[in-house]
């Protein structure tokens, strides 16, 4: 976007309307945004794809944005405005529909999924978590213990319906440092994961001082879990603060590797994410970025 956004002093009317302070504050984890639901009759992992404006549509629409005109709402052409999209693509959930077409957000895009198949060259980090053999993924979450990480197969039943976040060597310039360019390893993080134990008031003060001031503030930003199924989102640079950090919370927490796999009828390839992690059960690690494979 052609433009800078930055967080003011006061709470939006969308955030006091979700009760945003009886909402559950979390981790937002930087990565990218994937979903688990039904494909050919099993739960599949999708990858998020925005439906995006051609050159003409965007012009069209940049000139609308720097005009002054805020009584004009933009006027789309669905059919005509928009790069095409593979068959298979779906529109997310709470996307507007008119007429039976998608509608745009407010940034001229069209939010969705399409399916991460076997074997995927453009989506092969994203297919390097899932098995659909085993009909399980590589998930990161917290360990009973308090205090301690654990990766583990998750059956992709458990996560069905699900917005979750793929992180690793290749996504968003590894804020994490998991892996390398040998060998690099990628997790799937479930969106509101990581409760925040010790969250900072609602006062743009209050919640700077934390993201500066505290280890549980080292992170990309806050996500504010409403009862009502709303999000509400800050990011660190929505306050004028740097993002990546050379430390970061999540990689300052000690993690454990559980994968039974004898649980498993199927053999997992050799090269797989999943051979290797099957290989360390049991193994614990001071943080994420010392997990290494033989």
């Amino acid at each position: 976007q052609p433009f800078k956004v930055l967080a003011t002093e006061t709470i939006t009317g969308k955030a006091l309307e979700a009760d945003i302070y009886n909402a559950v504050p979390t981790e937002k984890v930087a990565g990218t945004c994937c979903c688990v639901t039904a494909s050919k009759g099993q739960p599949y992992l999708w990858a998020r794809l925005d439906r995006k404006p051609n050159k003409q549509a965007e012009k069209r629409f940049k000139r609308f944005l720097y005009s002054l005109e805020d009584c004009k709402e933009f006027v789309w052409n669905v059919e005509e405005d928009f790069k095409p999209v593979p068959d298979t693509w779906i529109p997310a959930k709470d996307i507007e529909f008119s007429n039976g077409n998608p509608l745009p957000d407010e940034n001229g895009h069209m939010p969705g999924w399409v399916p991460v198949e076997k074997n995927s060259k453009q989506y092969c980090w994203h297919s390097s978590v899932v098995n659909y053999e085993a009909e399980v993924a590589l998930v990161l979450k917290h360990h009973a213990d308090p205090g301690l990480l654990e990766i583990s197969p998750v059956p992709l039943s458990e996560i069905l319906e699900q917005t979750l976040e793929l992180i690793g060597t290749n996504i968003n310039a590894n804020p994490y440092g998991l892996g390398s360019k040998k060998q690099p390893v990628h997790l799937l993080v479930p969106h509101g994961a990581f409760e925040i134990k010790n969250p900072p008031a609602l006062k743009q003060n209050d919640i700077l001082s934390w993201f500066e001031g505290c280890s549980e503030g080292k992170v990309e930003g806050i996500v504010w879990h409403c009862h009502d199924g709303c999000l509400i989102k800050l990011h660190r640079h929505h306050l004028g603060l740097r993002w990546p950090l050379a430390e970061t919370y999540l990689n300052s927490q000690p993690v454990v590797v559980a994968f039974n796999r004898t649980k498993y009828d199927c053999d997992f390839e050799p090269k797989s994410l999943f051979h290797h992690f099957s290989k360390l059960d049991g193994q614990r690690f001071g943080r994420l970025q010392d997990i290494k494979f033989d």
